[in-house]
């Protein structure tokens, strides 16, 4: 997409995967974070919060140093009907270099989850994210 993309015309739908696949894939565009979300967003994942704007964009670079490489590919996604949230389920790939406290073996990874997005004022407001971490976590070990 372009750098004159009008992010305020995308759907629900293309401003999930517009962050799927420039923010956790190639070219890792963190300011994005600051467009397409709202300065109170919280990521609930795995039961722990994150909320503010900042702390997600912080918590997203800390998490990207653990994987090299990393590419979001997107299994499946809709909308409900009334546009206020997304569900994606999602494949991220990459390279093992400290995932989950463990010590980096530069494997290959693949972190399979499932996200539900809340759209408020036309940007991501929250997002719910369940991965298979424990499964990751016993194959890595």
């Amino acid at each position: 997409m372009s750098e004159q993309l009008n992010l305020a015309a995308l759907t629900p739908v293309e401003k999930v995967l517009h962050f799927w696949n420039n923010v956790w894939s190639h070219p890792y565009n963190l300011d994005l974070i600051d467009e397409l979300m709202v300065e109170d967003f919280t990521i609930t994942n795995a039961g722990t919060q994150i909320k503010g704007r900042d702390n997600f964009k912080q918590w997203v670079h800390q998490f990207l140093q653990t994987i090299h490489n990393a590419n979001l590919e997107t299994l499946d996604i809709f909308e409900s009907k009334d546009g206020t949230r997304v569900v994606s389920r999602w494949k991220l790939t990459g390279i093992h270099n400290g995932m989950l406290g463990l010590a980096p073996n530069q494997k290959p990874v693949e972190l399979l989850g499932t996200a539900v997005w809340e759209i408020r004022d036309n940007k991501l407001a929250h997002n719910w994210v369940e991965r298979n971490s424990w499964e990751l976590y016993h194959q890595l070990k």
